[in-house]
């Protein structure tokens, strides 16, 4: 334990990347700005990835699959003491929110860029984290704790919530492990195919089921905390425009967020994490319904969606969470967060594998783009179709729109199909311009964004 407490004390020089693409690339580029080296894990397929062409020094850890190399955690903890590293940054996705490989990595001596395995699994598991936030007064969706197939009693408890019902994995997120039920007859079968969906994904079957908000907005508080009771809110990102409970568009801050909401939001999430010890970036998510908030989960992690934020706060958030896990300490003063303008994120998304044969990247004031492409890169068919994320900023909601679309219009990525130009039809929607829209918006859109109409 002293050896623990004195490597949270201690500036490190070396840092392993867990992860892959624009995430790797991402955290490898503040690891340099503070003098940190790095070291890129790879798989057979990402060999000439950007991550590992940028990186100090590079391991390949296991062939193509994730499950052999990526998901892989004895290798990745062989690779950081192989090559001295001090520390291990688990990106998003993978093995970011694992308890046991963040245990792992302590175990060997080394620091884990999150906070301590026991909260990772206590926030992991969303039927407890539903019970602590409610410990702190944060309103949660009607729901019931674990619930199996062949117990009577989850018909029961879905008729009392009142359908339609949402099935949820309760170690799971992404829209896995997940099924709405409209009808009684439908629970049983949907709750053996959410829980065998949980168990492929994410080791856990258990399963638990929620009153289902048909038409909510989707939104995150950004959590910055050093471990000692600092904790900074960096507001609040809308992440409403999805499809099939993956998210394609995000925005900070959200349109249908009152500063009354935005105050009791905060207001429960603060003490949360201050009494949970809370260590490095996190995201506190709630559904919204007109005036009302319900908690929904905690990923005890960095989100994809963190450059928003940082565009309206202007912070680093990995710088921060890298010191706030290392050092014990930000650089930010969590009363004096001055929140500014308005920032907007697409994710570029491949729909087809293969190799790119011309990219041009859009610049100018307040444009930002993420990711690991170049020219004559490949994208191969193993992993997210997530390939880059393009951000703007601009000093409010229709200057941050209009930025976006120039720089949608900027951006070619060819040799592959992309969503660039769906994302600017969704950009250019009456709707999303009006901005009040819930979760199932996109859906009900999506044959009329198909055919361009």
């Amino acid at each position: 334990m002293a050896k623990k407490k004195k490597l949270l004390q201690a500036k490190i020089n070396r840092l392993l990347i867990a992860n892959r693409g624009e995430i790797a690339v991402r955290i490898i580029r503040t690891c340099h700005e503070m003098g940190i080296e790095t070291v890129a894990v790879y798989s057979t397929a990402d060999k000439d990835n950007l991550h590992v062409r940028l990186a100090d020094k590079a391991v390949c850890i296991g062939s193509a699959p994730s499950s052999k190399s990526y998901l892989v955690k004895e290798n990745i903890v062989m690779a950081a003491l192989h090559t001295h590293c001090e520390a291990i940054h688990p990106g998003v996705g993978f093995l970011s929110e694992n308890a046991d490989f963040a245990r792992l990595v302590q175990d060997k001596g080394l620091i884990f860029i999150g906070p301590d395995p026991d909260v990772i699994e206590l926030l992991g598991d969303k039927v407890v984290a539903r019970e602590t936030a409610q410990k702190y007064g944060l309103p949660v969706t009607p729901g019931t704790g674990a619930v199996n197939a062949q117990d009577g009693k989850a018909i029961d408890a879905a008729k009392q919530l009142g359908f339609p019902v949402i099935i949820k994995a309760a170690a799971g997120g992404g829209g896995k492990g997940m099924r709405i039920v409209r009808k009684a007859d439908e629970l049983e079968e949907n709750i053996s195919l959410a829980s065998r969906e949980a168990e492929s994904n994410f080791a856990d079957g258990t399963v638990f089921i929620e009153k289902y908000l048909e038409n909510p907005r989707h939104v995150e508080l950004q959590v910055l905390a050093d471990g000692k009771g600092n904790v900074a809110i960096l507001g609040e990102r809308d992440c409403t425009v999805q499809k099939n409970h993956q998210k394609l568009i995000e925005e900070s801050p959200s349109p249908g967020v009152t500063d009354k909401m935005r105050k009791a939001m905060a207001a429960g999430a603060v003490p949360m994490f201050r009494e949970l010890k809370y260590r490095g970036a996190g995201t506190i998510e709630f559904l919204a319904e007109n005036e009302n908030f319900y908690f929904m989960e905690v990923n005890a992690r960095v989100q994809v969606e963190h450059p928003v934020s940082e565009f309206v706060a202007n912070v680093d958030i990995i710088r921060q969470q890298i010191l706030a896990c290392t050092e014990g300490r930000m650089e930010i003063d969590p009363k004096a967060i001055a929140l500014n303008g308005w920032s907007i994120e697409c994710r570029i998304n491949a729909l087809t594998p293969g190799t790119i044969n011309r990219l041009e990247v859009p610049g100018g004031p307040g444009v930002r783009f993420d990711s690991f492409l170049y020219n004559g890169c490949s994208i191969p068919p193993h992993y997210d179709s997530m390939i880059a994320k393009l951000i703007v900023y601009g000093t409010d909601r229709n200057h941050a729109l209009a930025r976006m679309d120039r720089a949608l219009r900027e951006l070619v990525v060819e040799g592959i199909k992309t969503n660039i130009e769906r994302q600017r039809w969704i950009i250019n929607h009456p709707v999303f311009h009006y901005g009040v829209f819930g979760t199932s918006w996109y859906g009900d859109i999506e044959k009329e964004v198909e055919h361009g109409r």
